[in-house]
């Protein structure tokens, strides 16, 4: 019986200030971040799929199943400096229907990831206020094409709830490292 704590006073003594022994575990190396804001308009048209109701709604008070998307999406973006992939927070507000002469205001919040070949996907909450307010959960896939400093995204979107569905198609631009020129 003696010999067991005699053990555990010369392991504790031995190997109490290492870093093993505290269950520490080495970072091989430092990963450090750059941040970066692509904000920048965006201009689409989403159609509102079956007869659910959403899509009665709209034939109700004078919208058809088409209708278009304008609006400003701002983005966050943070991105392994080594390289690798990007994480995206997304907020786009956008105004939909102006061609019915009435338009009605929707919303998305998309968390999601941008690979380094430009292919993004996301998702997040969308609300629509169209009569009454609507939540539905948005489901996002595109690419970013980047050209001289002037990324153009190519996005297709699915939303949906149990009202009905919608699909989007919404494009944009945003500049990279944009200031104000100096006359």
């Amino acid at each position: 019986m003696r010999t067991l704590p005699l053990i555990l006073s010369v392991v504790l003594t031995l190997g109490g200030g290492s870093r093993a022994f505290a269950q520490a575990r080495p970072v091989d190396d430092e990963v450090s971040f750059a941040e970066r804001n692509m904000s920048g308009p965006r201009l689409g048209v989403t159609y509102v799929a079956g007869d659910g109701s959403l899509a009665r709604e709209l034939t109700k008070n004078g919208f058809g199943r088409l209708l278009s998307q304008f609006g400003w999406h701002f983005e966050y973006q943070v991105i392994p400096e080594g390289g690798g992939p990007q994480f995206v927070i997304q907020v786009v507000p956008l105004i939909s229907g102006v061609e019915y002469s009435k338009f009605f205001p929707t919303a998305t919040l998309a968390i999601g990831v941008r690979l380094p070949d430009g292919v993004e996907f996301g998702l997040g909450p969308n609300v629509l206020l169209s009569g009454h307010p609507r939540t539905a959960l948005t489901i996002a896939l595109g690419k970013s094409f980047n050209y001289g400093g002037v990324s153009i995204p190519i996005n297709v979107a699915l939303t949906t709830n149990p009202e009905g569905q919608r699909i989007s198609f919404i494009v944009g631009y945003a500049i990279r490292g944009a200031s104000r020129a100096q006359w």
